[in-house]
């Protein structure tokens, strides 16, 4: 059963007040194991679950009607890496972070420590994604192996994607847990918490989106790691998506909803952390709000993900008119299909992205340039960068409208930091 444990914290450190090195009370929560355990939804989560399903699943089906798949599903990636950092307080505009993941390319340009941190974060949604397929399995290792990449370049990379062996609380003050707002249970019992998750996350017997939020809870309840554990753990909600299937192609961008909504975030997780058995009306209550919740925030991030695909396929209708002809199979095709993932390139990052050489690539940015559709953001000659503003605004934009309940911060206030609306000339 769900319980506390009393514990007593006795590690006062040097460099602490006299009241912090102080021995003092504090309970840690140990939460169920989630194999083997009966989950029972209520007739309106069950329809939450089910909208949320099946709107993941056509989404996917028709992501390729407008623009190329893989542009979207390169944009809509770097949307949730982007809002899961956020959450964390990792907070960076996306024309930043489209900069520097070109940048980091470049010979002699190093990308700043915020977005070298967010970096990270799409780095491990990139390596999540491409190592799960549907029904391959869910590995302990491949979790840390995101917690790695994700603390590679901060002051504790030495702990990345190692289990924790300390008490670690979330709340409070730096010193110990006595006045934290959570406490997971302790390193001890860590491994055979994650063992069971893991089990979990590779079963079938629950709707995906159900076992996803219940997945996601149950791990930030654990918190195995030394840090990173919010944003390792919504990395876990996409892998269990795309291993059932809902998402072979496309994220929803959940993390986008998630930050918005992080009242309501947070009160779901804790929602889950009953006291007793799991059968008690308090557990099943518990799970039943977070399940609704986050059903509820998949269906709306699928919304305004197919909002933002008709908006970049609008943009490339309009490029394509400007530029007529456009020949089929051409560089400059090949470029206008894949600019909308990468709104940020250089030469280099635009000949990987459509497989031409160098000649071909840097007449097809010329033309781009001449026709307004690129700019240039830097001078420098040999590494010139060219952005296309009109899917950063738009990409902006997805983010000011998932940033209010309303869909729309002109109507109504955001609930976190957006970026400004652009300047009509």
């Amino acid at each position: 059963m769900g319980h506390l444990v009393d514990k007593v914290w006795t590690d006062g450190g040097s460099g602490q007040s006299r009241r912090d090195r102080q021995p003092c009370r504090y309970q840690i929560y140990v939460p169920d194991l989630l194999v083997g355990r009966q989950f029972f939804m209520d007739g309106a989560v069950a329809a939450d679950v089910s909208d949320a399903e099946r709107a993941i699943v056509e989404f996917n089906a028709h992501a390729s009607a407008l623009v190329s798949t893989e542009a979207l599903a390169r944009i809509l990636l770097r949307a949730e890496s982007l809002a899961s950092s956020r959450i964390e307080g990792l907070i960076i505009g996306a024309r930043r972070i489209l900069k520097a993941e070109v940048e980091k390319n470049v010979p002699g340009a190093y990308p700043e420590i915020l977005a070298s941190e967010v970096l990270a974060n799409i780095r491990a949604m990139d390596f999540a994604i491409s190592s799960i397929t549907p029904d391959s399995e869910i590995t302990l290792e491949q979790l840390q192996e995101i917690n790695r990449d994700l603390l590679a370049t901060t002051h504790l990379s030495g702990h990345g994607g190692t289990l924790r062996d300390r008490q670690n609380w979330i709340g409070g003050n730096d010193y110990n847990p006595c006045s934290a707002d959570f406490v997971p249970p302790n390193s001890e019992l860590v491994p055979d918490l994650m063992g069971d998750l893991v089990a979990f996350c590779n079963q079938d017997d629950l709707p995906a989106v159900a076992q996803a939020a219940i997945a996601h809870a149950q791990f930030e309840t654990i918190h195995p790691f030394v840090d990173g554990n919010g944003r390792t753990g919504r990395v876990l909600v996409q892998m269990i998506l795309r291993r059932r299937g809902l998402s072979p192609k496309v994220v929803p961008p959940v993390s986008l909803i998630l930050a918005t909504r992080a009242k309501d975030y947070l009160e779901g997780l804790t929602a889950t952390r009953y006291i007793g058995v799991p059968s008690s009306q308090s557990a099943l209550d518990g799970v039943n709000l977070w399940v609704g919740r986050f059903a509820a925030a998949c269906s709306r991030a699928v919304l305004d993900a197919m909002k933002f695909e008709a908006t970049a396929s609008g943009i490339e209708l309009q490029w394509r008119k400007r530029l007529t002809p456009v020949r089929r199979g051409s560089s400059l095709d090949a470029l206008l299909q894949g600019l909308v993932g990468m709104p940020v390139l250089t030469v280099t990052t635009a000949m990987n992205l459509t497989g031409r050489s160098h000649q071909q690539t840097s007449a097809a940015i010329a033309t781009l340039v001449e026709a307004g559709i690129l700019r240039r953001m830097s001078k420098n000659l040999r590494n010139q960068t060219f952005e296309a503003p009109e899917i950063i605004a738009a990409f902006g934009a997805l983010e000011r409208e998932l940033a209010t309940p309303g869909a729309d911060t002109r109507s109504s206030e955001p609930t976190r930091a957006v970026p400004a609306r652009p300047q009509h000339r």
